[in-house]
This record gives C-alpha cells, structure tokens and sequence, in this order.
C-alpha cells in the first residue's frame, strides 16, 4: 500500500514541478524573444514611416531609427514589390517575393535562401503616391525588411540548451519528486503503524472483559437453578469487567477526538486548591481499604486559567496511578506550588517504581511495565497517555522520576495563564 502510494506521490510531486518548469521556461522564452525582436521592430516600423515619395523619387523625412540590417520595399497597388535600392544591401536584393506575403499592417518571419528575414508591411500614408521607375507606379505600402539570423541563432541555443537542461531538470525531479515523497511517507506510515498498534491493543483490550462477562453470563444460563446470592460472586466479576470495558471506552474516545483534534479545552480561571482536595476526598476510601497513607501539601492559593474537567481528570489519574503501583502500608503524598511562571503538581508515591528501560515507554498508549498487575487492578494503560495530552494541550510539561523498589515521582508544570 506504501509503495503504491509512494509512486502516487513521486509522480505527482514530478508533474507539480515540470508543471512549475515549462511555466518558467516559456515565460523566459516569451520574454527573450519580446526583447529580441521588439527593438527591431521599432527601427522597422520607423524607418517604413519615414518614407515618402516626392517627385517620384524615395525620400526619407524626419530622423528615423537607422539599422544597417533593415532596408526597405515598396508595394505597388497591383500587389507588385518595387525595391527602390535605398539602404539595402546586394545580398538581399532577391527577396521581394516573400515580402509579397505579408498582408498590410503585419509583420511576420519568413525563411529565405538559407537566412531568417522579419517582414513589415506598412501602409503608405502620403497622398504622392506615385513612384518614377520604369514606369509610373502607384504604391499603396512600404516593406521594411530586416535579417533576423542572429536573434534566431539565439533563440535555437535558448531552446537546445532548455531541451537538454529539462532532460536533466526532469532526471533531477524525478528524484527530488521521490524523494520528497519518501520523507513526506514516513510520519504517515508512522502514523499508520501507531494506529494499527493501538486497534491491536484496543481489540485486545476489549476482549478481556467481554470474554469475562460472557463467560460468567454462560455459566449463569447453565445453573438456572442458583439463587443471586449462589451467583453473587459472578454477578461481581460481571460488574466488574463491564466497568473496566466502560473506563476502557471513555478512555479510547478521549484519545480519538484528542487525536481528531475535537477535544478543545474550556479554559476559565480555576482553583487548583479546590480540585485537588475534592480529587483526594474522593480517595479516601481507597486510603482506609487499601491501607495506603495519603498526604496532601499544598500552598493555600493556586489559581491558573484551566479546563477544569481535564485537571481534575489528570490528578485523578497521576492519584490512581500512584495508588496502583502502591502496596499495603505504602504511602502517596500530593504538593502544589507556585515555581516561577509554573503550578507544579507533585504526586509521589513509595511503591514498585519503573525500571529505567520502561520510562521512555510511559506515555504509549496500552503500554505497562507489569501488565499482569495492571490488569488485575483494572487498568487500560491509557491512564498516562492521556495525562500527558492533556499537560500538553496547557502547554505545560511533565516530568516523571523514578527508582525501582523506591516509588516514583510525576511532576507536572502548568503555566499560569492569563485569562
């Protein structure tokens, strides 16, 4: 699928920048040849409106532009071309029959014995029209001609060297083309490669509970006989399990929309005092049944503009996941304070600590050092991935010390905001 669309890419990225070539070059081209050919067509086009015939005879007037290469033509009524021998040379004296192609007011190439000729057929504007030849002759234009040859050389080179610089232009496109697609595929595939791990994880994570809640329930259907109280014990685990799947739910659609980037912050300004001492109420019990200290350490005013919902989610989760990891006659101790431009909320805890080649690893989603201890004591190992967006969506930073056997010790900044 990659590769496929890797080549998607490259050809795309190729033709977005030949696209972007040929653009550039024919505008080049375009004015090249405008400023070639444009200062030669104003010395013809002066010198043609500078003639005029008195008493027969080609005389010019005013101060024209002087080119030695133009010389001029005279076109008769009966569309016949007179040259007039006036500042022109012997070589060009045979090229009367293509100056009699170019319709008045045009001016055109034309290719002559092996030279390049630009063409101007003006119309002639003075009442004395009559040119003295060999016979009386009646001129309705005059033909300014001009040997181009140069200015064509030119433009052939502009275009050889364009051809052959595409070639390699094209070559080193390709190639760029490429590789901006191989850089522009790997956070996609990275991406890709989170996402087909975290439908793994999530599948399998959802399986456990659901497997538990059928088993039970089958078993129950088998013994219809058995009271509630016979069955209490798997109508808990039942219980039980339907939790962890609901927790586990509201968890992975937090980190959908968190992902989806629909999961926007309520930002008002919040009393941290006051959150975290309803969140540590609120773990009293578990204090008393799992015979685990809890202290709290706070300075008495700590205000910052939050959401408050997702702070008190996050200290409920660095709380539970202190409590988790905690044995029976273990402690958990709580701080707030103000450090600088930052609220730090410190949870330190006395339990089984992680080992140094877990800590990069802490944030991943379904990640856990011990995943049998985890499941036991109802976690999804989605807890710190959350937390940790939810730090960042305030732009603060956490910081998490820990020693095997010692505890840990998750620091969290916040900044303090102005509302």
């Amino acid at each position: 699928m990659f590769l496929n669309t890797r080549r998607r890419l490259t050809t795309l990225n190729s033709l977005v920048f030949l696209l972007i070539f040929i653009i550039f070059t024919s505008t080049l081209y375009s004015y090249l040849h405008f400023r070639l050919f444009n200062r030669i067509d104003a010395v013809m086009l002066s010198q043609a409106n500078s003639i005029r015939l008195i008493n027969g005879r080609v005389e010019p007037i005013g101060r024209p532009l002087i080119d030695p290469r133009v010389f001029i033509l005279l076109g008769s009524t009966e569309g016949n071309i007179v040259n007039p021998a006036y500042g022109q040379s012997p070589k060009f004296l045979n090229v009367e029959e293509i100056a009699a192609t170019i319709s008045s007011g045009k001016i055109e190439n034309r290719e002559y014995e092996g030279h390049v000729f630009r063409i101007a057929n003006v119309p002639y504007r003075f009442k004395d029209n009559i040119y003295h030849g060999d016979s009386k002759i009646p001129i309705q234009s005059v033909i300014a001609v001009s040997e181009v040859d140069p200015e064509i050389e030119l433009l052939h080179s502009f275009i050889g060297i364009t051809f052959f610089g595409g070639l390699v232009s094209m070559l080193a496109i390709i190639i760029a083309g490429y590789l901006l697609a191989k850089r522009a595929m790997v956070p996609i595939q990275a991406a890709w490669e989170r996402q087909q791990q975290f439908v793994s994880d999530a599948s399998h994570e959802l399986r456990s509970p659901i497997t538990g809640i059928y088993s039970n329930a089958e078993l129950m259907l088998r013994h219809p006989e058995r009271t509630i109280a016979e069955e209490s014990h798997r109508i808990n685990t039942i219980i039980g399990e339907s939790t962890r799947m609901t927790k586990l739910i509201a968890n992975l659609l937090t980190l959908a929309r968190a992902d989806a980037n629909k999961a926007e912050l309520q930002l008002t300004q919040v009393d941290l005092n006051k959150i975290i001492e309803d969140v540590i109420q609120s773990f009293e019990p578990r204090e008393e049944i799992e015979k685990i200290s809890l202290a709290l350490d706070i300075e008495p005013v700590l205000k910052l503009v939050a959401d408050k919902e997702r702070i008190q989610q996050l200290v409920v989760i660095l709380l539970d996941n202190a409590f988790k990891y905690t044995s029976a006659g273990g402690a958990v101790k709580v701080k707030g304070f103000r450090a600088d431009k930052y609220i730090v909320i410190k949870v330190t805890d006395t339990g089984s600590g992680i080992a140094p080649e877990h800590l990069p690893r802490i944030f991943d989603r379904f990640f856990r050092g011990d995943k049998a201890r985890s499941r036991e004591s109802g976690g999804t190992g989605l807890g710190l991935a959350i937390a940790n967006w939810i730090v960042q969506k305030h732009r603060g930073k956490i910081v998490v010390d820990s020693e095997v056997g010692q505890g840990t010790n998750i620091s969290v900044y916040l900044p303090v905001l102005k509302g």
